[in-house]
């Protein structure tokens, strides 16, 4: 019988982890959800993509009164909250249905109970993220700063709320790794070679 494995990729943008992961994925022969999550969520629900796509890893909205959930009396919108349970339940079926990749969106936190999972952070010093980030979009320097203080803030509100934990700190994740150090594919490949002497 195949091993189960789930590896979750937190990280910091232009830091190269949804390449990572992408890496992990052809390597380990891996599922990979990152943007694909919104989509599975949108047609496991009926609920449009783009409910999920504006509430994708944003900070809560809504502190204080939350919607009912679908169904319930009294619903009258959709919340945060209530597109974050769809997007749980989600995580939960795709990680018992395949061995998978995913990117962010709380999935370490949704799959805490699930001894196949091995969670990675990845992070870089801000030089490498802005040269990665420009190089990949083509923005200027100032505006891939700006596009990452922004975006980082956003995941890790997001997370904290939704885990009560801390976004980025070492003892939520087995690994916490620099992408400078080696690059994004060597980078990967170690991880790979790490993953498959713990894990597998």
């Amino acid at each position: 019988m195949e091993k189960k494995l789930i590896v979750n990729v937190g990280r910091e943008l232009g830091s190269g982890g949804r390449q990572m992961a992408q890496i992990l994925g052809r390597i380990l022969d891996l599922k990979f959800y990152d943007k694909e999550l919104i989509h599975e969520a949108s047609k496991s629900s009926g609920i449009c993509k783009d409910c999920f796509e504006q509430a994708d890893e944003k900070p809560q909205r809504i502190w204080y009164s939350r919607f009912p959930f679908m169904g319930e009396p009294g619903f009258t919108g959709l919340s945060n909250d209530a597109l974050f349970e769809i997007h749980y339940k989600t995580v939960l079926r795709l990680a018992e249905e395949n061995n998978c990749v995913f990117v962010g969106r709380c999935t370490d936190y949704i799959l805490r109970d699930n001894p196949a999972c091995f969670n990675i952070f990845v992070h870089a010093p801000m030089d490498f993220r802005i040269h990665h980030l420009c190089q990949e979009t083509g923005v200027t320097e100032a505006e891939a700063k700006h596009l990452i203080e922004r975006t980082d803030k956003s995941r890790a509100s997001y997370y904290n709320f939704y885990t009560n934990k801390t976004w980025g700190k070492a003892s939520s994740y087995h690994l916490c790794m620099d992408t400078s150090l080696l690059g994004i594919e060597e980078s990967a490949k170690w991880v790979a070679d790490l993953i498959k002497k713990t894990h597998l």
